[in-house]
């Protein structure tokens, strides 16, 4: 919905910064579906009880990276960036 909503897709999702350069820090559903899975296979899921986990989060544990290779961190760069008032860039962040 998200990439529909910018009129992109995952393979040129980038052209979106053009409108919205803060759009840098995005996350594919790729990215969130490899999330999922590495939760699913995680045999002590249990220890997760409770928890609110971000995908960051998980692919420094769980070893996945996003599409690109990259582990996006957007909430870090929200708060790092976005709401400081800072231009868009992703250095640091993906």
């Amino acid at each position: 919905m998200m990439l529909d909503n910018f009129g992109v897709t995952e393979d040129n999702w980038r052209d979106a910064l053009a409108d919205v350069p803060h759009f840098c820090f995005s996350e594919s559903p790729a990215y969130v579906g490899r999330a999922v899975a590495a939760l699913a296979g995680d045999s002590d899921i249990a220890r997760r009880n409770g928890q609110s986990l971000s995908n960051s989060q998980l692919a420094q544990e769980y070893g996945f990276t996003d599409l690109d290779g990259s582990r996006p961190d957007c909430w870090r760069y929200l708060v790092e960036v976005d709401d400081a008032g800072k231009p868009a860039d992703a250095t640091g962040y993906r």
